[in-house]
């Protein structure tokens, strides 16, 4: 396969990309539409999956949201579900759009708050051909309520203090994306610290803070309601041990996909993207995408 690095455009900027093509691959053929977590871009292990898929004949588009990663836009660290969920749409009116893609066969994946995003999104499209949703965020309640409550305060003050300063045009208010247990960030389970450095590339310079407004933005969004409007296949990989996105609420939003499977992967949070948690969970994404998406490599 070749990788490519393209950029298209979203809302007032743009998102730039990874752009997997299999080698011979059929035209037109179907798309996987790709990006991260909270605070996540496309180095930490998006490549792993995307390498993955190519090697089973799909096209895959990784892209970093606005604000964050190889992306345009200002202020850095800026995150937004209501940007996010733009950039998801642009990403898949970008990926119908291009050379050798079958625009009826659009498939989109997402993990963590980015599982979240393509539960909203699939809701809203029902051309989209299946849907991968994997340690999805799905209730804002049930994250929050992860936390320790005196962070809870914390985060919230500190949210309210970086949208007095975007109201008088200062420099944002910052909070750490993850942190040991009982300091100050929006991720601090105790396997946080662990399982973020374990898909972060040695010697990559990956920004770890972001915009401490956001902190309000996780607690007023629940994009599991959404999953019974989910028309296409969907495979949702929920761990069993999740302290970020809790197993329990999670199971009652999804389990409500008409077309929906669920799979549940042992270990926590990060366990799934490295070692044989990965292998296994990339396993079951390849044969649900060979049932619902299939592709010249699939039939052989």
């Amino acid at each position: 396969m070749t990788r490519s690095d393209v950029t298209f455009p979203s809302g007032d900027g743009s998102c730039a990309a990874w752009l997997y093509v299999p080698d011979d691959a059929p035209a037109p053929g179907p798309i996987i539409v790709m990006a991260h977590g909270l605070g996540g871009v496309r180095q930490m292990r998006l490549d792993a999956f995307a390498e993955r898929f190519s090697a089973a004949g799909y096209r895959c588009l990784v892209f970093d949201y606005r604000h964050c990663g190889a992306s345009a836009g200002e202020p850095r660290q800026l995150l937004s579900v209501r940007r996010q969920l733009e950039d998801w749409n642009s990403a898949i009116t970008h990926a119908r759009g291009l050379d050798g893609v079958d625009p009826d066969r659009v498939v989109i994946w997402g993990t963590s708050f980015g599982g979240g995003h393509v539960v909203r999104t699939a809701a809203r499209d029902p051309r989209l051909a299946a849907v991968i949703a994997q340690c999805p965020f799905t209730d804002g309640l049930a994250s929050t309520l992860a936390l320790p409550p005196a962070t809870t305060v914390k985060i919230g003050l500190l949210a309210v203090r970086d949208l007095l300063a975007a109201w008088r045009s200062k420099e944002p208010v910052m909070v750490p994306a993850y942190g040991d247990p009982g300091s100050t960030a929006l991720m601090t389970a105790p396997d946080c610290v662990a399982g973020i450095e374990a898909i972060v590339p040695a010697g990559d310079d990956i920004r770890s803070d972001i915009t401490a407004r956001f902190g309000l933005d996780i607690l007023r969004y629940f994009p599991g309601r959404h999953a019974r409007k989910i028309q296409s296949p969907a495979h949702f990989a929920v761990c069993e041990n999740d302290t970020l996105a809790p197993p329990g609420p999670t199971l009652r939003h999804v389990r409500k996909a008409p077309k929906g499977e669920v799979r549940m992967q042992p270990g926590g949070h990060f366990d799934i993207y490295v070692g044989d948690a990965f292998e296994h969970n990339v396993a079951e994404q390849l044969a649900f995408l060979a049932r619902h998406v299939p592709t010249a490599v699939n039939e052989r």
